[in-house]
């Protein structure tokens, strides 16, 4: 590819690191925004750096947060003996959105993958293990993506969970297999948690 320079090349090489994003959607984004739109170029770059400066993950249930401990967590109202475990932050919105769940959520930020280096430690398995010890959950809910390696996921979580005698349900099918939770219609995904089943 021609190049206009170092640093249009490093901004083009900087938009790539998005999903989906490939170098001509890459290249597309940076001349709309040097060509037609700085002003929304200073704002992206603005709040990309508010953001990367002020958000973290919850101390309990590792969302993404502005605060140590998020709204959710931080809210009496929620059932402290039910969690429900997703992967992605997007999860827990698209959860939110369908159901009427109350309770307490574990945000694993993906799934286990060995073949990608992806084990335990980087889920936060060893903090959800000591909430399983603190014998205050009587209901672990696994709601992963029903893909090869969010079903491994949930097994191996289903055996911490067992040993310390929790109740595990697994939401139900109805979601497509292969499909993430983040893109299914809130009336699946309503059906799929409502008629969720012990494993």
């Amino acid at each position: 590819m021609a190049s206009l320079g170092p640093t249009i090349d490093q901004l083009i090489d900087a938009f790539r690191c998005l999903p989906g994003v490939g170098p001509k959607s890459a290249q597309r984004m940076v001349f709309h925004l040097l060509e037609r739109n700085r002003d929304g170029g200073q704002l992206l770059a603005d709040a990309l750096a508010h953001a990367l400066d002020k958000v973290q993950h919850c101390e309990q249930c590792r969302i993404l947060s502005e605060t140590p401990i998020c709204p959710r967590c931080a809210d009496p109202q929620r059932r402290q003996d039910q969690l429900c475990i997703v992967e992605m932050p997007s999860d827990v919105l698209s959860i939110e959105q369908a159901t009427h769940y109350k309770g307490r959520y574990f945000v694993l930020s993906g799934h286990l993958s060995p073949l990608d280096g992806v084990g335990p430690e980087a889920l936060g398995i060893p903090l959800l293990t000591e909430l399983f010890a603190q014998k205050t959950i009587q209901e672990v809910i696994l709601a992963t993506n029903p893909t090869v390696e969010g079903e491994a996921t949930a097994h191996y979580i289903s055996q911490l969970a067992k040993a310390q005698d929790i109740h595990i349900t697994r939401l139900a099918h109805g979601i497509p297999i292969g499909g993430e939770l983040e893109y299914v219609d809130s009336g699946t995904l309503s059906l799929a948690f409502s008629g969720r089943e012990s494993i």
